[in-house]
């Protein structure tokens, strides 16, 4: 998520900057969905609960010049189509408004979209005021309306809004309907999965107001031929001036970029290590939109670190090969962790938790990643095991214990034995090779020393109880 989390930052702070500067920004709506199915649990919580929280939090964080609404449907009567309240008069209410009037909403009945949509049209329409509406449903239409007709209807007449639509935990085959009003409101339709997506996306909607120029200039990103989540930067040509930012949510960013020369910054979302690429484009000057379509190639790397043939947690770190350069690094957790790459040729470096061995890092070299296409990397560490304590007529003793690579005399592990049956004998994991083990008394025993070789075999443990 940091990659989002950087996007949302920006597009929060492009926001506060443009309020603070604009002593009458156009009004905030918010349509909030209050019908039965926003009693259904999620992460623990009622939608409903998460959407009052997100909303709320999203609320407090507005400029204090930012006028807001609040508009319900389905919290009334069950089975009632026309069950749509405004809550929070935009030209009146405040920001403490919305989070005490959120709280009292009782989710009951349908799912009214169409007429909600209309009804705060009719609010604009009467008052001559121009909008953002921000409308949020966890569900399609129930009352045999259809948004997407009366936003493009009300466009047509010539009312001035722009409205994002934010489908909380919808499918993919729900949206058709939401995606087509959004992009005649000129606003956009996000998905929200949960609450960190919920208020991710809010976030943004909140960002991108009425007030904002139309854009006039679409961002696809394409991987491997299928459209991906990615974030888009624009840049004044030659500087580092960020005039412009988006994010394509696997369809399209729309960027206002006045006429001018710049440069795009396309990175891929999505836990990718994709390279972002850089395109220097001209906005036309005739008042014409503009398009880029970016493409990437990826191919995968498929890392599997096992210790004896059992799942291992490892440290990976994959490396351009020839410039050494960090282009991944990822923990397996014992398991198969997957790495999204531009292709190319890759050194990996493994290292192994909880083993000690002369060397932290092993190393794989020329890895070969195609796009398109899955490198599948396998790698298993050797190791034996070592049980060393040291006991007196008076019981456990407590004693440092060093083991060293018996023929370069250098220190592979460091530990302590302390005085109980869970730490004494220590326990080392050790790769397998020969080593010379020192071990001094601490404490009563303190002077008392010895030392001694041992073997570790693979897969094998080697048992050496001292008696001071």
């Amino acid at each position: 998520m940091r990659n989002n989390k950087i996007l949302i930052f920006f597009l929060f702070i492009s926001t506060l900057s443009f309020s603070q500067t604009n002593p009458n920004p156009s009004p905030i709506i918010y349509i909030c969905d209050a019908s039965g199915s926003m009693w259904g649990q999620m992460q623990g919580k009622t939608k409903m609960g998460i959407a009052t929280d997100v909303l709320s939090n999203s609320v407090s964080k507005l400029p204090d010049n930012q006028k807001v609404g609040l508009v319900a449907y389905g919290h009334r009567k069950k089975g009632d189509c026309q069950d749509v309240e405004f809550l929070i008069d935009v030209e009146s209410g405040s920001k403490s408004q919305i989070e005490q009037s959120l709280k009292g909403i009782k989710p009951l009945g349908m799912t009214p979209l169409a007429y909600s949509a209309s009804q705060v049209i009719d609010k604009l329409r009467q008052t001559k005021m121009k909008a953002t509406i921000i409308l949020v449903t966890d569900g399609i239409e129930s009352c045999k309306g259809n948004i997407c007709d009366v936003v493009t209807a009300a466009k047509k007449e010539g009312i001035d809004f722009r409205m994002h639509i934010i489908g909380f935990g919808l499918k993919e085959s729900e949206t058709e309907q939401l995606k087509c009003a959004a992009k005649a409101a000129d606003g956009k339709y996000f998905d929200a999965a949960d609450a960190e997506g919920l208020s991710e996306v809010l976030n943004e909607a909140t960002a991108a107001t009425v007030d904002d120029p139309k854009g006039n200039f679409s961002v696809y990103a394409i991987k491997n031929g299928k459209p991906i989540d990615a974030y888009v930067e624009a840049f004044q040509y030659g500087t580092k001036k960020s005039m412009s930012i988006g994010r394509t949510y696997k369809d399209t960013a729309l960027l206002y970029l006045p006429s001018g020369k710049y440069e795009l910054l396309v990175k891929p979302l999505e836990d990718s290590d994709v390279s972002p690429i850089s395109i220097p484009v001209i906005q036309n000057t005739d008042g014409n939109a503009g398009h880029q379509t970016v493409s990437f190639d990826s191919g995968k790397m498929d890392v599997t670190t096992t210790n004896n043939g059992e799942g291992w947690d490892v440290l990976v770190k994959i490396l351009e090969n020839g410039s050494g350069k960090v282009a991944a690094s990822g923990r397996t957790y014992g398991k198969t962790k997957s790495f999204d790459l531009n292709p190319g040729t890759y050194d990996i470096s493994f290292q192994a938790m909880r083993v000690d061995c002369l060397s932290d890092v092993v190393t794989q070299e020329d890895i070969v990643v195609d796009g398109g296409k899955t490198a599948k990397v396998e790698y298993d560490f050797r190791t034996g095991e070592a049980m060393i304590g040291v006991k007196s007529s008076k019981g456990l003793v407590d004693a440092s214990v060093k083991v060293m690579d018996a023929v370069s005399k250098k220190t592979v592990a460091n530990n302590r034995t302390y005085t109980s049956s869970t730490s004494n004998p220590k326990k080392f994991i050790l790769c397998a090779g020969e080593y010379e083990v020192s071990v001094t008394g601490l404490g009563e025993f303190k002077g008392k020393s010895s030392t001694f070789k041992m073997t570790i075999n693979t897969g094998q443990t080697f048992e050496k109880m001292l008696e001071f």
